[in-house]
């Protein structure tokens, strides 16, 4: 089997209660505390809807398929929005669920939502890895695990959301052959960076990465050793800034053109500079965004946890 990086089919959920998450807001400190007025939920749930019916808009007319489903109003789920944590799709056909560290994110596990993808994709196995909750262990989807789909190596960062030995499971259970690379990453403040795709994305023919995030050189010369030896990707460096603007949230995708887009939001584009926006359209990555900047503010994710990739084969 050819393993790609990237996939023409995501999937995405149309928010029902768009909403700060306070239990999440620990840990994530990409939340602008200024979205957490009661007063505003409503506000910012019609602000968010707005913004996420034109990316889909937008993503279509780039030639990507997206599968919408609809959040359910009952229970709230304000993190819904961001369906990458708690699924994951693969090429064999399997569908693995992911253990949350958040309690009110667990609620975004939807079997009828598996089942729908089951009608129309095959699927093989589902895996449930959320029985590690109960071991106060966790591991969320994409958002903890940045993937090297075509070499089949695992990039992840330590963090209370991301968890060595739910790691090591994942790779048994993928047939990853290669020990995955876990290392730790902080931001100004020293304080750990709460997901790995905060700080990285891995596309066909580019990455984009925050190294001086790592601190641990020996950490920091590993990772960019790994990146070098498993493929002829471009590496591109951002800052802490461009970081905290959410450049490190990018996703590549295929369209049906055969296309690589590297997806984003308005405001980790406008972080880029020039030189860094003219490298990566070099390795024929075409550079598309997004202006989200209510899901960004208030969520605390971007553009790239927006999206669960579908790489699950079609139905004949």
């Amino acid at each position: 089997m050819v393993l790609y990086q990237s996939t023409s089919r995501i999937i995405m959920i149309r928010p029902a209660c768009f909403c700060f998450n306070t239990e999440t807001a620990v840990s994530n400190s990409f939340q602008n505390e200024q979205y957490a007025d009661l007063s505003l939920e409503n506000q910012i749930q019609q602000k968010a809807l707005l913004e996420f019916d034109l990316m889909v808009e937008q993503l279509r007319s780039h030639g990507i398929h997206v599968d919408v489903f609809n959040d359910t109003l009952s229970p709230v789920k304000p993190d819904a929005i961001f369906p990458n944590n708690w699924f994951s799709t693969h090429p064999d056909g399997t569908i693995i669920l992911y253990p949350m560290l958040a309690k009110n994110r667990r609620l975004e596990r939807r079997i009828d939502l598996i089942e729908k993808l089951s009608h129309t994709y095959q699927t093989t196995a589902i895996i449930d890895l959320s029985v590690y909750e109960q071991r106060n262990q966790y591991l969320e989807g994409t958002g903890s695990l940045v993937l090297d789909r075509a070499n089949k190596i695992v990039y992840a960062i330590r963090s209370p959301r991301t968890n060595e030995i739910v790691i090591e499971n994942f790779i048994k259970l993928m047939n990853y052959e290669k020990p995955a690379i876990v290392f730790d990453s902080v931001d100004k403040n020293g304080k750990a960076i709460y997901h790995t795709n905060v700080i990285m994305a891995i596309g066909t023919y580019v990455v984009i990465i925050c190294l001086e995030s790592i601190h641990d050189k020996e950490q920091r010369d590993n990772v960019v050793k790994s990146l070098e030896e498993n493929g002829k990707r471009k590496i591109i460096d951002i800052t802490y800034e461009q970081m905290n603007q959410f450049a490190g949230n990018m996703l590549e995708i295929r369209n049906k053109q055969g296309e690589y887009l590297l997806v984003m939001s308005k405001t980790a584009y406008n972080s880029l500079t020039n030189q860094q926006r003219n490298i990566i359209e070099e390795t024929n990555t075409k550079l598309v965004y997004f202006d989200i900047s209510t899901i960004e503010q208030c969520g605390g994710g971007s553009v790239r946890c927006m999206i669960a990739e579908n790489f699950l084969p079609q139905n004949v």
